[in-house]
């Protein structure tokens, strides 16, 4: 809905052809590595193609994912050396990605988010745990209190609002045309 309101190119996060993904939900230990750089791969060829686009067309990129994510999970998901060499990867990467202008997190908990994924009934992700979404949610939120290049806006979306599509895709969009700091702005719906 904002990339037809605000003429975007718009850019959603593909999973689905991750081989990898439900062999890592099996075994997480063995098939981190090749979850992480499938998804960093995709993730680069993706945005690479999109920021692209977005030059020859004079239009702004618009994404529901940032890059960085990549490295937060692989901080979650991968141990000693096999993290030392995503992470020398990722960075020889990440340059080729511009910063966001502008990054909102759509927060909720990991309670209702464990809800949501036994809702979409996806076989592979039936073993995700609370205690596994509280430790990326860490991630995210320790992440965002670091980062000072950027304006972040935390939307916490209560489960009472979290279905009123109309109501909250109005209060984002009232968000955007407003001028924010770097930094972390919180607001709750």
């Amino acid at each position: 809905m904002l990339a037809q309101d605000f003429d975007c190119i718009l850019v959603l996060e593909t999973f689905n052809d991750n081989p990898f993904l439900p062999l890592f939900y099996e075994d997480a230990e063995r098939y981190a590595l090749p979850v992480e750089l499938f998804f960093m791969a995709e993730r680069l060829e993706q945005m690479q193609t999109a920021v692209s686009d977005s030059k020859k067309e004079k239009k702004l990129l618009l994404t529901d994912y940032f890059f960085e994510k990549t490295d937060l999970f692989a901080q979650n998901n991968l141990k000693g050396d096999e993290y030392a060499l995503f992470k020398r990867l990722f960075q020889l990467n990440a340059d080729l990605i511009p910063t966001p202008d502008l990054l909102i997190y759509l927060h909720r908990s990991p309670n209702e988010l464990l809800q949501n994924i036994k809702k979409r009934g996806r076989d592979y992700e039936k073993h995700i745990s609370t205690d596994y979404l509280a430790h990326i949610e860490k991630m995210y939120f320790d992440y965002m209190r670091a980062e000072k290049k950027i304006p972040i806006i935390v939307l916490h979306v209560s489960d009472k609002y979290y279905h009123h599509t109309d109501d909250l895709y109005h209060f984002i969009k009232s968000l955007l045309i407003k001028k924010f700091e770097t930094g972390v702005q919180e607001f709750i719906f």
